[in-house]
């Protein structure tokens, strides 16, 4: 950046904007901000070209038009210094604690990159979050710098635009919501919706031109019959505001109505401002007397305001020709508070208290911190983020006239759960207005719930069906898991003492003397717990921890016994087929110096041409042939080792073992089943079982003819986009 443009882009707008309404504050800290930028931005370029120092003054300067306070404004310009290398100490020394907490907040924002489709993105989200919660600021200097970005998207390539559009429709439009501020949240919405659907989007605009002097024409009408109807009650409102709804709000009524856009008449949304709360019922009042309300449209924010403070009659009627129209009634301030949300009598303000609605606005968006920090599994954590930040539609007070917002069709177990976690699972019943009700009672606007308990009583896995909450449902699971591994523990307990005994110790003596470390180390387990509850829950076998349970000299012996068995039980089957395997030219395994020997494929490791083997020589029973490292073999007598190599010369299947782990989509089995058999892979046998986690696991024996085959196999399989894994036991 030159210094002619340097001294073109300057604070001193900024400092204008700043002045009107920060009455004797001193702004020099906003000339030291903006010098530490030029030091650190100089020569540095937005992503849409621009230099970036313009970038950052826009940011400062929306901040500004929220009317916040110094200290938000100064990291509005210094919201990007810390990912150039500047310390974190350095800006503390420069700008004091407020400024640096804000900029480090932002800062590790930026380092999340989400994606609604990976659910490893969980733990970035919940980040994100947290330094949201430590700081309210934080939010509002990272959604400034959103909205400069969505500005400028058309600069980045297709990709990157979906990308952006998405993180800022599922994140940052619903959080300036929560934190009523509709300007903005309207703003990042229509800017998403542009890059997300831009069909629909284009057609939209161009029928929307099309009507538009109509649509003026019958606003003008409108707002002139209001203000007649008003005036001859002696109610003079102070304005009257016609302004079209915004594109993604009639997209939405559009998808969510299945109607064409000539249906929807409420295209345009009324706002009569009065001069006090008297005013907005008696206007109320005469609305109705002249048109026709619809049933279920009034809604009464003012004696009941939302969780962000927000306050206005709502009320839809069928207007002058016939036209479904919906207004908005309220005074000045609540249309202030209505436009600017938290920023509308900020808690940050110098010298001033945070208010009594500030106060439970903030304790509202700790609260959802706080649940969304107790979801343990990614994908229901996505799920819960983007449940908690959808708009309620309904409405309902506690007895002692505390509102809680619920989706609609909530039932009292989603009110329960709103008051805390502890009402919600012991939760046994409701009363309505003073009436029992039961659990699957849809909850009305304005219903005044009291919630009955009982000690005795648990969350019930058939109330998953019940809730319409991701809150209620994250709590409910999160019991259910707990008691689910609470029941895993203690089976999983049981099983492994009672095969201890046949060992003379306990677990507890495995404990004391170490020797749990190398069985947790030989079952892949973290901790006793984990492998107790595998055991329960079946992910570990009886066999294999029997197995594993046994001393190492046990272990060995056995595993010699194991493979002459098998070799017995082979030799029986080929005598009765008639068809005994020998060392002939034809035969798939060559061995050094020996002939006319029987040769049997060890079933615990199923080794496939391509694979390095060693050939085992059992009692008597021919020559068993093992993948060169499997740990049978490795626990026997190298003195019985022999040579063994793969012949060409023979066509014939080798049967392998595969851990196919998928998402539980719908089809999911007969996918992978048809995957294999495209490539030629014969399928013996097939398991499956669902997680937790929300996964299916195969367990799935494949025929091959080789090792080459069996990767092609793999490979296609780790290909498809459902699975997860892929690989050879």
């Amino acid at each position: 950046m030159t210094k002619e443009l340097t001294a073109m882009v300057n604070p001193e707008g900024l400092k204008i904007l700043a002045r009107s309404y920060l009455n004797g504050v001193d702004l020099s800290p906003i000339d030291k901000a903006w010098d530490f930028a030029v030091s650190v931005h100089t020569d540095k370029q937005h992503f849409s070209g621009a230099p970036y120092l313009e970038h950052v003054l826009h940011v400062a300067s929306t901040l500004a038009s929220m009317s916040l306070d110094l200290d938000t404004i100064v990291a509005g310009l210094l919201h990007g210094v810390l990912k150039e290398d500047v310390e974190l100490s350095k800006l503390r020394n420069e700008f004091g604690d407020g400024v640096a907490c804000i900029v480090n907040g932002c800062t590790r924002i930026d380092k999340v990159h989400y994606n609604s489709k990976l659910t490893h993105q969980a733990e970035n989200v919940r980040k994100m979050l947290l330094a949201i919660a430590a700081d309210i600021r934080v939010l509002l200097v990272k959604l400034a710098d959103r909205l400069q970005d969505m500005c400028l998207l058309d600069t980045v390539a297709p990709e990157d635009q979906l990308e952006i559009s998405r993180e800022t429709m599922d994140l940052y439009a619903p959080l300036a919501s929560r934190l009523g501020i509709d300007w903005l949240k309207r703003e990042l919405e229509d800017l998403s919706f542009q890059y997300l659907y831009p069909v629909e989007h284009d057609e939209l605009v161009s029928k929307l031109e099309n009507s538009l002097e109509e649509r003026q024409n019958y606003v003008e009408e409108v707002i002139s019959i209001f203000h007649s109807k008003l005036s001859s009650a002696h109610i003079k409102p102070t304005r009257i505001i016609g302004r079209p709804k915004h594109l993604y709000s009639i997209h939405k009524k559009l998808i969510a109505q299945q109607i064409p856009l000539e249906q929807v008449y409420d295209k345009v949304a009324f706002r009569i401002i009065v001069n006090n709360v008297r005013e907005c019922y008696e206007a109320l009042g005469i609305i109705h007397a002249n048109w026709t309300p619809v049933s279920g449209r009034i809604k009464d924010f003012i004696s009941v305001p939302k969780a962000n403070n927000y306050q206005s009659m709502h009320t839809t009627v069928i207007g002058p020709r016939g036209h479904f129209i919906e207004i908005q009634i309220r005074t000045e301030e609540m249309d202030r508070i209505a436009q600017e949300g938290v920023a509308a009598h900020w808690a940050y303000k110098e010298g001033q208290r945070a208010s009594d609605n500030d106060t439970r606005l903030f304790k509202e968006l700790k609260s959802l911190v706080k649940t969304l920090q107790e979801v343990e599994d990614p994908g229901e954590f996505l799920e819960t983020v983007h449940g908690e930040l959808d708009a309620p539609e309904v409405y309902a007070l506690t007895p002692t006239g505390e509102v809680k917002e619920l989706p609609s069709n909530s039932s009292p177990i989603d009110f329960a759960y709103a008051i805390h976690t502890e009402v919600g699972d012991h939760c046994v019943g409701a009363k309505v207005n003073g009436k029992l009700v039961p659990l699957k009672y849809a909850i009305q606007n304005g219903d005044i719930l009291e919630i009955v308990t009982s000690k005795s009583q648990r969350p019930r896995r058939g109330w998953l069906e019940l809730v319409k909450t991701s809150r209620a449902r994250s709590r409910i699971r999160s019991w259910l898991r707990k008691e689910d591994r609470e029941k895993a523990l203690n089976l999983g307990r049981e099983i492994c003492e009672k095969e201890l005994k046949h060992y003379q110790t306990t677990l507890k003596k495995m404990v004391k003397s170490g020797h749990v470390k190398h069985l947790l180390k030989d079952l892949r387990c973290n901790s006793l717990e984990d492998m107790l509850a595998k055991v329960g829950n079946g992910m570990i076998t009886i066999p294999h921890l029997v197995r594993t349970l046994q001393p190492p000299e046990i272990r060995q012996e056995e595993a010699n016994q194991l493979v002459d068995v098998e070799e017995a039980a082979a030799i029986r089957q080929s005598v009765s087929d008639g068809t005994r395997k020998k060392l002939a030219s034809g035969s798939a395994i060559s061995i050094d110096g020996v002939d006319d020997m029987m040769v049997k494929i060890s079933r615990c490791c199923n080794p496939v041409p391509g694979d390095q083997v060693m050939g085992f020589i059992t009692s008597g029973r021919g020559i068993s042939v093992h993948k060169a490292k499997c740990a049978n073999l490795l626990a026997t007598d190298p003195q019985r080792w022999v040579h063994v190599e793969w012949s060409t010369s023979q066509e014939t299947g080798y049967r392998v073992e595969l851990q196919v782990s998928a998402e539980n989509a719908k089809g999911i089995f007969a996918a992978i089943s048809t995957t294999i058999n495209s490539y030629d892979a014969e399928i013996i046998e097939i398991t499956a079982r669902t997680t937790p986690a929300g996964t299916a696991d195969f367990h799935i024996v494949v025929e091959v003819e080789d090792l080459g085959h069996l990767q092609k196999v793999l490979q296609h399989l780790r290909q498809m986009e459902q699975v997860i894994t892929a690989r050879r036991t």
